[in-house]
């Protein structure tokens, strides 16, 4: 229990949300609410962590006024921080959101380029702190110019030293960090359907890219099925989470809050079925709070207690 969460940034961004009545293609809409939130997915961990009342250290490449503060924000939240500086500018990235029907749409920038003494830099850092036992997550996309293969050589370095590695990625940079067997990845249906190439609209075709994750060196495969909620997999077992209907506020955020809780039950060494509960428990609250946040404790525990977790075989088509 003592060991710590270290969640791994490489491309975070200032979330500037707005919300608006409707979203309506070509005129201009005008924000009923505007606000901003010190985003990057292992970030979006952190803070979820923080509100289950798990300590973590947020690590991650930041630059220019924009990283100065996303930085500060951070640390006004109460997360700890260890970040490395870098040339550029800390990307925004914008929603605009539907008020009271979930629909929004995002934009994220690339982000600044890096260079290989950046990497180099965050790797000292890094390993500084890893140790056998500690808990690491890796999320989001690379930012421009790093190899296609980053996300590899992290989880090497960190298993190499003991660590629990989860991987929270997509495309060539997931496939890519598969090969060096992270213990847990965490992909959407979609992306899911992207690496395997393979659709997945119903259990049985999650279930079968789940083993297709397995059998290329994940221990865990958390396939997160939007409302049809979350399968969780390993070689020995799998189960279905199913959340119950909630009002949707956002839909930013939520897978982040939904691993949040998966790293939270694993560290806790809790039973497969209590622990794709807690995840999905997490990703709802997230769902039924505006903004990038998940909400408070007891609102994930009443979430928790409804949520239907069932073995592996209904094969319930996804809708």
């Amino acid at each position: 229990m003592s060991d710590p969460i270290i969640t791994v940034t490489l491309n975070p961004g200032l979330d500037r949300t707005l919300t608006v009545a409707a979203l309506v293609e070509n005129c201009v809409l005008r924000a009923q609410e505007s606000r901003l939130d010190w985003g990057g997915k292992g970030f979006n961990v952190s803070r979820a962590l923080l509100a289950l009342g798990v300590p973590s250290l947020a690590m991650g490449l930041i630059g220019g006024f924009t990283g100065q503060m996303l930085t500060q924000g951070l640390r006004d939240l109460g997360l700890a921080t260890d970040l490395v500086a870098i040339a550029g500018e800390t990307r925004t990235n914008t929603v605009i959101q539907e008020a009271g029907s979930g629909r929004y749409v995002k934009v994220n920038e690339a982000g600044p380029p890096v260079t290989a003494d950046d990497l180099h830099r965050l790797y000292a850092r890094m390993d500084a702190h890893a140790r056998p036992g500690s808990h690491w997550v890796l999320c989001g996309s690379l930012p421009p110019a790093a190899p296609v293969d980053t996300y590899a050589v992290l989880v090497r370095r960190l298993r190499a030293r003991g660590a629990v590695v989860y991987l929270d990625s997509s495309g060539p940079a997931l496939a890519a960090g598969l090969v060096a067997a992270p213990f847990l990845v965490k992909p959407n249906a979609e992306e899911a359907a992207e690496v395997t190439g393979a659709p997945i609209d119903d259990l049985a075709q999650a279930q079968q890219a789940a083993a297709w994750f397995l059998a290329r060196g994940a221990t865990v495969v958390a396939l997160s099925l939007g409302a049809q909620g979350l399968l969780l997999a390993t070689t020995e077992r799998a189960v279905h989470a199913q959340p119950p209907v909630v009002a949707v506020q956002t839909l930013v955020g939520v897978g982040d809050a939904l691993l949040a809780g998966l790293v939270d039950g694993f560290r806790r060494q809790a039973s497969l079925d209590d622990i794709a509960a807690w995840g999905v428990a997490c990703g709802t609250a997230a769902a039924m709070t505006p903004g990038v946040s998940m909400g408070d404790l007891a609102t994930v525990r009443a979430v928790a207690a409804q949520v239907t977790v069932t073995p592996q075989g209904n094969q319930a088509r996804l809708t």
